[in-house]
């Protein structure tokens, strides 16, 4: 039987996977894929950890929202690299196309995290070489627009390779909008990774898929650059995300004496949602900003503030290209740096005819 050499490095990568964006491992017990919750790109990162509402032409959206493909994602590529933490690595790549004969627009995608590679050692200390960790998620999306209500679908089909140990999965988003007369309103709703294991990492120990009910709207005011969001996230479990243990008792440090932990009803709440807002300068700049209560308050130190639970970025478009960069604070001291780069095929047809 071997032993795993746990360097810092590993117990840094499983803590992170259990807080994630939205730091699901608090709902009613531990789940897998936890992967698929890292934002995995720019403009998801600085929003919050969530755009299911943002209703722009960018191809990435679909790793959230399938609804949001519409024609203007015609041949578009996204291009998404996560500088997450202690080396790990996470990025996604995405591409769309559009058929006016089938009136609806389809997606392409995968999304990966590379955990590195870590020693190796019997229970003697002997040296056994190295191992590496890695997950995938590659997803096909399809979406169509009816009026003002847009409607759309994700299939995920997930591996997982952790040392010898593997899992294959399958998983489904389910997501519809609706879309004001003016175009400035956008009311969303999805169900993100509804799925099951096909292969547990051992026999016998099947893990659930934790899924996400949300709902969401943004508003895009006429006449200056703001648009804002709001975002309830995991309402199939309302009240039930934060972290508390029934027969967990916290000592005060004034009395000595046990304090039942507890929590409001406004700290419940808050732990539901996510805001954020972007200011639109035209077609060239995006600055995006955003607010995670459930991050902040899961991954903050006692007696230390720090920018977790808060997240900003930018977008800039230069010639064919839409560039991206989110940073998203989760610790004090520590966060990810998420670049994304945009581009249209047909940009580049078109710069060759002229």
């Amino acid at each position: 039987m071997h032993i795993f050499e746990h360097g810092m490095k590993i117990k840094i990568c499983f803590f992170l996977l259990a807080f994630t964006n939205l730091a699901f491992a608090q709902i009613g017990g531990m789940g897998t894929y936890r992967f698929l919750y890292v934002s995995p790109n720019a403009r998801i990162a600085a929003l919050g950890g969530n755009a299911i509402s943002t209703p722009d032409a960018d191809v990435n959206l679909v790793s959230q929202n399938p609804s949001l493909l519409n024609k203007n994602n015609n041949n578009q590529i996204g291009l998404n690299f996560v500088n997450y933490f202690a080396d790990i690595s996470a990025g996604e790549a995405n591409y769309a196309r559009h058929f006016d004969s089938l009136k609806t627009t389809f997606a392409a995608g995968i999304q990966y995290i590379n955990y590195g590679k870590f020693n190796k050692t019997a229970a003697d200390g002997q040296d056994l070489g190295t191992f590496s960790a890695g997950e995938y998620n590659l997803h096909f999306s399809a979406a169509r627009a009816y009026k003002q209500y847009s409607y759309g679908a994700t299939l995920k089909v997930i591996n997982s390779n952790l040392e010898a140990y593997n899992s294959f999965g399958v998983a489904i988003d389910v997501a519809g909008n609706w879309t004001s007369p003016d175009k400035l309103l956008l009311l969303s709703a999805v169900v993100s990774n509804f799925g099951t294991q096909l292969k547990t990492y051992t026999e016998g120990n099947y893990e659930k898929i934790p899924y996400n009910v949300q709902l969401g709207f943004s508003k895009k005011f006429e006449h200056n650059p703001f648009r804002i969001g709001v975002i309830a996230h995991n309402l199939q479990s309302p009240g039930k995300l934060l972290y508390q243990i029934e027969n967990r008792q916290l000592i005060s440090l004034e009395t000595g004496e046990p304090v039942q932990e507890d929590f409001t009803i406004l700290q419940k709440t808050m732990s539901h949602l996510i805001f954020n807002t972007e200011l639109i300068f035209g077609k060239t700049l995006n600055v995006r900003f955003g607010y995670n209560p459930m991050r902040q308050r899961e991954l903050a130190l006692n007696n230390i503030r720090g920018f977790n639970g808060f997240s900003w970025g930018f977008g800039i478009k230069i010639n064919r290209f839409q560039v991206a960069y989110g940073l998203g604070g989760y610790m004090p001291g520590k966060n990810t740096n998420t670049f994304s780069i945009i581009t249209r095929i047909d940009d580049f047809k078109k710069a060759k005819n002229n």
